[in-house]
């Protein structure tokens, strides 16, 4: 592997581009390596307590009646932020659209189920379950497929 490092004043900002002929693991822990060093920390609210979340602890984190909830197990916890700006916080922790209103773990999916409706019905390990709309199971299974998430991280 080449590293190329160009430092001058002419550069407003920071930019990193990386050329390869394929994507690969290495690629997508260097990826994620330099999202997570922009992440933020990502806070719940349960009973009027303020609780730091591990976003490898989150099933999925979803919208509804414009409040945004992270699904911990059994338990649900409000986030005071938009849907969007969760996604961009988790984006690095294997997280991915499942919906409009659904982002959800790729780490800790159990297994799936095909609706008839050409939706997916992903199950996730502490037992909790939610839906991948047709729209983008294709991109879900790609990243699934392509070696997106392991277990062994």
């Amino acid at each position: 592997m080449k590293v190329n490092i160009d430092i001058d004043e002419k550069h407003t900002e920071t930019s990193i581009t990386i050329q390869a002929s394929q994507w690969s693991e290495d690629l997508d822990k260097i990826v994620n390596l330099i999202r997570k060093r922009k992440s933020r920390r990502l806070f719940g609210i349960e009973d009027d307590q303020t609780v730091l979340l591990d976003p490898n602890d989150i099933d999925f984190v979803y919208a509804e009646k414009r409040k945004v909830f992270a699904a911990v197990k059994n338990k649900r916890f409000e986030i005071k932020m938009k849907l969007y700006e969760v996604e961009e916080i988790l984006t690095p922790y294997h997280f991915m659209r499942f919906s409009k209103s659904v982002i959800g773990n790729l780490h800790l999916i159990q297994r799936f189920e095909l609706s008839f409706n050409g939706n997916l019905c992903v199950y996730f390990q502490s037992g909790n379950k939610e839906y991948i709309s047709r729209n983008h199971v294709a991109k879900v299974k790609e990243k699934l497929l392509t070696g997106g998430v392991t277990n062994d991280d």
